[in-house]
């Protein structure tokens, strides 16, 4: 274990076989003692300090003493308090750190003696050891040391429960399981204690009678009382008979085998005989190990050099071991079990954890294509309708000669399904703004009776179409007709609502049009004769891209958006929307918006004065976006503008400070604006910045010979370009 010996420590040094006794009557000495006592053993110890060999000490005020294994053969006995507080306070360092071994060894260290022993209770404990190892007369061959054991119940059960007690501690399964059969030998006094596991084997349903198979296990765990004894652990026989299929079904019911001589008993063969004694049984002891009532495997005993008479005691002990050993098992089996699903469960978690992370990219990806196709169709889809749409109308009323009807007819066509077609691109438009939250209110003040004249002047031409009759009943006081909202995101409720009157009227019915105020509050009411609503279809009525019955798509265009778009603009103002409808009676739909003074007025308070009006010409939706931001944030008032050829007029009525145009302009659109703008009237304080590539550096001085105050690179960072349009815009110098 830990030797103490130094030149000025006595030790006494006696044969191993002695231990018992001396541990015995240690404990004996502890009811003798006057005051606190305290014991320790290396039971005690167990699987905390691994390889720790036999000790047993005892501290008190007026009696110490300490014996130890000092080697395969050997024992030391001490009295000496230096020894005894060397041996614990090494012990000490061996634990684990903070543990409640550690707390233990320290008390047994207070309680140690700091002088000689007393007198008498030395001599008490001299003649407790000598009755102990006082043979006297026995007629049996059983040990001297064993008998001696079996004599003193109190201490081997006190012994056992000790050993019990590591059990149920909950130690890795392996260490533990050597601890108990080394200290389970030590006990019983045996030549050879062995653990042999069987293979798993369900033999709960086998009846007596029928032939079980042959059971090869091993022996997985062992202690011998000596070096000279051969080992069995390598051996993976069938156990050498003992487990044989006869046995396995009585082990299966709780049978414990007790063979006092392998040579005299009749259950033992010849052969089986020779078997054991090749390995030195004389005698054995087996109980099983049950788990979960299944047979998991054996304890057994070996007595090598000569016969045993094994005691009801011994057995009942060591039929408790194996049943502690069972129990400590099982709870390592259960512990696998639930680090084995918490690995799974670790797994499964990550495992999901990565689903989500790939479906949020997923997602990010799908959000970006989304606004990337948005990006392409505002500009790919909408600038060529808008081409279409008016050079339709320009051949309808300006044609370069006589059209025919038909002609006429294709033209309206064309017209109209332009139209059409960009006003659901706008719908999609709209509606994809405001759900990806990224809308806001553009506050201002309006009046209210003008806004529904503005509306019936749009609306009427599409109701004489479908020859429905549109009329409008106003409830405005004068004093309450100014009202402060998104003027642009009310127009769009209130001409989705009776677009959606309108479309689904039949000829001969009519739309009315109800406006009036309450407190702090405006309320809009379409109502209609039309076709009306099913109440099983009133909670899809707000669904984006739905229409109510698939057979509408053959007699009702539109793409569906009109309601939901609605219902987001209302959601903006924080109002409420609320329908009420009837089949084939018509239906009213009502909108109440709250006054948005008070926002209205935080917006005013908070801005700053405009630094000044600028346009922008710039054919690149992605790169005037980013300029209309960046200036906007400057509190410059941005004005863009796609193409140069209309430029004139507006700059000529805007009267700005500043003229930023692109030089990738068609038709050389950027040098005829600049020429045509230093030829006007008025704008010799207008400032011309020219946004040009970096390769095509040889026009840029002229541009500044054409007008141009200075000419910026693209590539600038923004706070880089932002910072010479502040510079240009407030000072006279050029760039």
């Amino acid at each position: 274990m830990m030797p103490v010996s130094a030149p000025e420590i006595f030790e006494h040094t006696l044969p191993q076989h002695v231990y018992p006794q001396l541990g015995s009557s240690l404990v004996d000495m502890v009811r003798s003692i006057p005051g606190v006592a305290k014991l320790l053993t290396s039971i005690d110890v167990g699987v905390l300090v691994p390889e720790t060999q036999r000790f047993t000490v005892l501290t008190s005020k007026s009696f110490s003493a300490l014996v130890y294994e000092a080697g395969e053969t050997q024992l030391k006995l001490t009295f000496e308090p230096l020894a005894i507080t060397t041996f614990l306070e090494r012990l000490y360092q061996r634990c684990p750190v903070d543990t409640p071994l550690q707390q233990r060894i320290t008390e047994v260290i207070e309680r140690q003696s700091r002088k000689n022993n007393d007198a008498k209770l030395q001599g008490q404990f001299t003649l407790l050891s000598l009755a102990a190892m006082s043979p006297g007369p026995r007629s049996d061959a059983v040990p001297l040391s064993h008998e001696v054991t079996l004599h003193q119940p109190a201490i081997q059960e006190r012994l056992c429960h000790q050993i019990i007690s590591q059990l149920s501690q909950g130690v890795e399964l392996s260490p533990l399981l050597a601890m108990v059969v080394r200290e389970t030998r030590h006990l019983l006094q045996a030549d050879r204690l062995l653990i042999y596991q069987l293979p798993p084997t369900d033999l709960s349903d086998t009846e007596p009678h029928q032939q079980v198979p042959a059971q090869s296990g091993s022996v997985i765990h062992e202690a011998l009382a000596s070096s000279e004894l051969r080992s069995v652990l390598s051996d993976q026989e069938q156990l050498w008979g003992i487990a044989s299929p006869e046995s396995l079904l009585k082990y299966q019911q709780g049978y414990t085998l007790a063979i006092h001589d392998v040579l005299q008993h009749d259950a033992v063969s010849e052969s089986l005989a020779t078997v054991l004694d090749s390995i030195q049984v004389r005698a054995l002891l087996v109980t099983p190990i049950l788990v979960k009532s299944g047979l998991w495997g054996l304890c057994i005993a070996h007595q090598c050099l000569q016969p045993r008479q094994w005691h009801a005691q011994e057995q009942d002990l060591l039929k408790r071991i194996a049943a502690h050993i069972s129990i400590a098992i099982h709870q390592a089996a259960l512990h696998d079990q639930v680090q084995q699903h918490k690995k799974t469960l670790d797994e499964q978690v990550e495992h999901r954890t990565q689903e989500l992370q790939a479906a949020l990219l997923a997602a990010q990806s799908s959000n970006q294509a989304k606004t990337d196709f948005l990006a392409t169709m505002n500009h790919e889809l909408r600038t060529p309708l808008t081409c279409v749409i008016g050079m339709s109308a320009t051949l309808l009323r300006w044609s370069l000669g006589p059209l025919t009807d038909k002609q006429r007819s294709c033209l309206q066509t064309i017209h109209d399904s332009g139209e059409h077609l960009l006003e659901l691109i706008n719908d999609i438009l709209d509606f994809s703004h405001v759900q990806s939250g990224k809308a806001t209110l553009n506050i201002s003040d309006f009046s209210l009776t003008t806004l529904i004249q503005q509306l019936l002047q749009v609306m009427r031409d599409k109701a004489d179409a479908h020859q429905v009759q549109l009329k409008a009943n106003l409830k405005i006081p004068p004093e309450r007709d100014r009202f402060i909202a998104d003027l642009r995101r009310v127009q769009q409720i209130l001409i989705s609502l009776i677009d959606n009157a309108i479309k689904f009227t039949p000829m001969g019915g009519k739309v009315k049009l109800r406006v009036w105020v309450e407190t702090n509050t405006v309320v809009f009411q379409v109502e209609d004769t039309g076709i009306g609503i099913s109440p099983s279809q009133l909670p899809h009525l707000f669904e984006k891209f739905q229409q109510l019955d698939a057979s509408y798509h053959r007699t009702y265009e539109g793409a569906g958006l009109g309601l939901a778009l609605a219902q987001q603009c209302v959601t903006l103002h924080q109002g409420w929307i609320d329908v009420s409808s009837e089949e084939g009676q018509g239906s009213i739909f009502t909108v109440q918006l709250p006054n948005q003074s008070a926002l209205f007025q935080q917006e005013v308070s908070s801005q700053p004065l405009s630094a000044g009006r600028i346009v922008l010409i710039e054919g690149h939706e992605e790169d005037a976006t980013l300029l209309c931001d960046m200036l906007t944030a400057a509190n410059y008032q941005v004005i863009w503008m796609v193409e140069a050829s209309a430029a004139i007029d507006q700059i000529r009525l805007l009267q700005p400070i500043a003229v930023i145009v692109d030089a990738q302009l068609p038709a050389q659109g950027c040098l005829s604006l600049i020429r045509r703008l230093r030829e006007l009237p008025g704008t010799d304080k207008t400032k011309i910045i020219v946004l040009t590539q970096e390769g095509i550096s040889k026009d840029h001085q002229r541009y500044l010979s054409l007008g141009a105050d200075a000419y910026l690179l693209k590539s600038l960072q923004p706070e880089d370009l932002l910072r010479k349009v502040n510079v240009l815009l407030k000072s006279a110098s050029v760039l």
